[in-house]
């Protein structure tokens, strides 16, 4: 966690604006950010940082306070990317945009998981309710106002890609990574070592199978099987959508995610 990350921990969980000397002691106390000389953050280095970041706070009369609910970019405030362009979008492609993302089509996972085709297509996965996560995830997604999670594709296999790999850790899963990563689950040391692919990092069967229990509690899926121009129309949907979990070509894509990604990339190579 980075230190004005750490700093939106903070206000977040007092509800209430501080000063920089407050917001040092407890991070000294907590250790959420922690300085690589191992020496206390100073009131001046709290200060310093919320300067650097005027988009995510503010101070006045000495008081730090996060801009907005969240601290979080709002989605007005992302630098909009241009739509990405889908050349020949047929009334039957938009109808299969609607249909995927019609929150009313949205199963559960455990019974509804056999249907998923061994066929190519665009799926998206939404949380029932986002108060299940972090408080700092749950006021981004009230902050768009939806509850999609993760938008994807599978060129080969909606099976394989969609449910073995993202929703099972049959392989190497972007999603199942990032949301491990959000949920605290972390890689075994060195896991990586000696590994061609160094991004790659596996959790403990044990910890899998604990972030597997809770995506079938707590999360919703559709998926619609289509072949044409899958990575067009999954470009048009994440920039449309900002999905929380979206790194890739999202310009809603959250620095948090990134850096819990990277602490276990970190943590697998030793």
């Amino acid at each position: 966690m980075t230190l004005h990350e750490a700093i939106q921990q903070v206000l977040l969980k007092a509800k209430t604006p501080l000063i920089a000397k407050d917001i040092a002691e407890i991070l000294n106390r907590n250790s959420w950010y922690v300085k690589k000389d191992g020496s206390k953050i100073a009131n001046s280095q709290i200060g310093a940082r919320v300067k650097n970041y005027p988009q995510l706070f503010h101070k006045e009369n000495g008081y730090i306070a996060l801009k907005g609910s969240t601290g979080i970019l709002p989605k007005k405030a992302i630098k909009q990317q241009k739509q990405i362009p889908v050349k020949n979008l047929d009334k039957n492609t938009e109808l299969t945009l609607k249909v995927l993302m019609n929150e009313k089509n949205f199963k559960t996972i455990t019974g509804h998981s056999h249907l998923i085709p061994n066929a190519p297509g665009l799926y998206c996965i939404r949380i029932k309710n986002p108060k299940s996560l972090q408080t700092v995830f749950s006021n981004v997604l009230a902050e768009r106002k939806h509850s999609i999670i993760y938008i994807g594709l599978a060129s080969k296999s909606l099976e394989k890609r969609f449910l073995n790999q993202e929703l099972r850790a049959k392989g190497h899963g972007t999603f199942f990574r990032s949301l491990g990563a959000i949920l605290g689950y972390l890689p075994e040391e060195g896991s990586l070592i000696g590994k061609s692919n160094q991004s790659n990092y596996k959790l403990s069967s044990n910890n899998e199978q604990k972030i597997i229990e809770w995506i079938d509690e707590n999360l919703m899926i559709n998926w619609v099987a289509v072949t044409d121009n899958l990575n067009g129309l999954e470009k048009k949907l994440i920039n449309q959508h900002l999905p929380l979990l979206n790194i890739a070509g999202n310009p809603g894509a959250l620095n948090n995610v990134s850096i819990l990604r990277d602490k276990c990339k970190k943590i697998a190579r030793g």
